[in-house]
């Protein structure tokens, strides 16, 4: 691991605009679940982006959309560091990254919590359907967190 990977590393934990749990994933839900417009300070929609990588997508709407709220989540913590690094230079405050994993996104967020979710592009999984953001599996753990029940792809978006 290289030298600016670990000063990454340790940077992330003091950014205010990242959240880094240190829950028990399969015993109790994370403090942050039902409390993002606290978090935020606004009852502004919240937006999520799975799979953010380095945040160019959540840190582009951002900026494009100051009264709505979104939060990158991604587990990758180098690049996570990216788009919270921006954010603070650029003093977005509409902006919170998360770093888990997708699979646990119901310790994270509150029953109709979550305006939209998108998925722009997170890895595809080819070999591992089950596996993908896309899936079933995931689309069941998405339904209780969306306010509007309705999904969208990318191709019936309006």
């Amino acid at each position: 691991m290289g030298k600016d990977k670990l000063k990454r590393f340790s940077q992330l934990k003091t950014f205010k605009n990242v959240i880094q749990p240190q829950t028990n994933y399969l015993s109790e839900d994370d403090p942050v679940k039902g409390n993002w417009y606290n978090i935020f300070g606004n009852r502004n929609p919240i937006i999520i982006e799975l799979g953010c990588g380095a945040g160019e997508y959540t840190i582009g709407l951002a900026r494009i959309f100051p009264n709505t709220n979104f939060i990158g989540i991604d587990i990758k913590g180098a690049r996570l560091w990216k788009g919270a690094k921006i954010a603070i230079d650029e003093k977005l405050l509409n902006v919170r990254f998360l770093r888990t994993k997708i699979d646990f996104i119901n310790k994270f967020f509150a029953r109709n919590e979550i305006d939209e979710i998108w998925l722009t592009f997170s890895d595809p999984q080819p070999k591992k359907p089950r596996k993908r953001l896309t899936s079933e599996l995931f689309i069941n753990r998405y339904r209780p967190i969306l306010k509007k029940k309705r999904i969208y792809t990318f191709e019936n978006r309006q």
